[in-house]
């Protein structure tokens, strides 16, 4: 029975040595590949390049016309857009503004999500390609770094932060708003999931309380949703090899012996 146990306990150090030698880098090396045509999604220079602001032009839409928008995103920043909308109770009153190239509306989840991409693949390059890991804490240690990033990147595209309406009322890109809107009316633009949503606040004071009813429009933006697909795609790929790490992360003692990974097997 010994013996069984010992054969056992011998193929299971020789799989791990196998992983940490020839899995872990590999799979580095496509995540990075991965996370790299990801960042050429995105519509700024991104790791040095010097690509130019990719402009893009949306028309949006609401059900009967209660709101209707064209925009014009450069980079992480909507430069120029006309933006109308229908007053509620009032339908013949419209309201016009417009955002003009001297002041951008800045989109900060982009930035916030391109930030946290760079970060993933910084920890990628951190590691020496020539280093051989010696423990499944080691791997686990790389791997949990890159899962934070890319799930915090992906988070920043599909959930929008919660902002008070005072907090967009007091909102700096309001200010690029021309002319200024009345008091009684806000807006937000903002990135939820594959779309950018404008978001129309008509509020009414009552008995002291401030109540407001919402009307939006959206559009669909092509490569929001590729880069969403490519961060996914990177997450399934580190959680895999996360999974198979910690198979072996409850053999404590588990350290790479002097054996050659080529003579495995």
């Amino acid at each position: 029975m010994a013996d069984i146990e010992k054969e056992e306990a011998r193929n299971l150090q020789m799989e791990f040595e196998w992983v940490l030698h020839d899995e872990v880098h590999p799979c580095l090396l496509q995540l990075r590949a991965i996370l790299l045509e990801c960042a050429q999604r995105f519509p700024m220079a991104l790791f040095g390049n010097d690509q130019q602001f990719k402009v893009d032009r949306f028309v949006f839409a609401s059900p009967h016309d209660q709101v209707k928008s064209v925009v014009v995103l450069t980079g992480d920043s909507i430069t120029n857009a006309e933006v109308t909308f229908k007053v509620q109770r009032q339908q013949n009153v419209l309201i016009k503004t417009s955002i003009q190239n001297d002041h951008p509306w800045k989109l900060q989840q982009i930035q916030d999500a391109a930030n946290h991409l760079q970060q993933a693949i910084a920890h990628i390059d951190n590691v020496d390609r020539h280093y051989l890991f010696k423990t499944s804490d080691e791997v686990m240690h790389v791997l949990g770094n890159i899962l934070g990033c890319l799930q915090r990147s992906r988070t920043s595209l599909i959930v929008p932060k919660k902002k008070t309406i005072d907090d967009l009322i007091k909102s700096r890109n309001m200010k690029s708003l021309n002319p200024n809107l009345p008091e009684n009316l806000v807006i937000s633009f903002y990135i939820q999931s594959y779309k950018l949503v404008l978001a129309v606040y008509q509020l009414e004071s009552t008995h002291g309380s401030v109540k407001y009813e919402s009307h939006q429009a959206e559009c669909s933006v092509p490569w929001l949703n590729d880069a969403l697909i490519f961060l996914t795609i990177a997450l399934q790929l580190c959680q895999r090899l996360k999974d198979k790490i910690c198979v072996f992360s409850q053999y404590k003692d588990f350290t790479v012996g002097s054996r050659v990974p080529s003579a495995m097997g």
